[in-house]
Formats: structure tokens, C-alpha cells, sequence
């Protein structure tokens, strides 16, 4: 699906199933607790850190309830994620075209 398609099949499930959004402010708070189960599962799977017993290790569905809050946000506040993202790139070119590729600690062969 497109972004834009994820944008319009959130909303459509927060109007039938949601009641209605969280306010901003609750979504925030929920984004970071979404990012730090990601952070979690990071540290433990990439990390030093370990599993404990029966520990939810879904990275996919973690990273999908980031991007589902990141949505929610970005719906309530009128934000369209592929403009912003077309925008995003842009800067990003025109910033950083030249810095990673001369980058020395940046080994291309990993």
C-alpha cells in the first residue's frame, strides 16, 4: 500500500473501530512508549542485553505500531506523509549528496 493509502485505511479504521483519535498530546506520549518497545527489542536481539522468558520479540509488529501512531499524529494534524517525505528527500539530497559518500569511517563493502 501507498502512504497515502496507509493515511486513508488508519483513519477510516480510527472512525469505525477508534471511537476517535487520542489527542496529540496522548499520541505523542504513546509514539515514544511504541519507539522504546522497538529500542527494547533492539538492544536485546542486536545488543548485549537478553531475552527474558515469554518476551514479546516481534520486531515487525513493533515497528508497525510506530509507524500506525506516526500516522494517527500525522492525520490529526493535517500532515501528508508522501508530500513530506518527497520534501524530506529533497533536503536530504541537497544537504547530505556529498557527506556520506565522503565519509571515511563509512566502510561501503558492509
Amino acid at each position: 500500500m501507498t502512504i497515502k493509502e496507509a493515511q486513508q485505511r488508519v483513519d477510516a479504521w480510527i472512525k469505525e473501530y477508534g471511537v476517535r483519535y487520542f489527542n496529540e498530546l496522548t499520541n505523542t506520549a504513546i509514539l515514544a512508549e511504541e519507539v522504546g518497545e522497538v529500542a527494547r527489542i533492539m538492544a536485546r536481539k542486536y545488543g548485549e542485553q537478553s531475552f527474558k522468558e515469554n518476551e514479546k520479540n516481534d520486531l515487525g509488529d513493533e515497528l508497525a505500531d510506530v509507524l500506525w501512531v506516526l500516522i494517527c499524529i500525522a492525520n490529526q494534524t493535517g500532515v501528508d506523509l508522501s508530500a513530506a517525505l518527497e520534501k524530506n528527500f529533497d533536503k536530504k539530497t541537497k544537504r547530505d549528496n556529498k557527506r556520506h559518500i565522503n565519509n571515511s569511517k563509512l566502510d561501503r563493502d558492509e
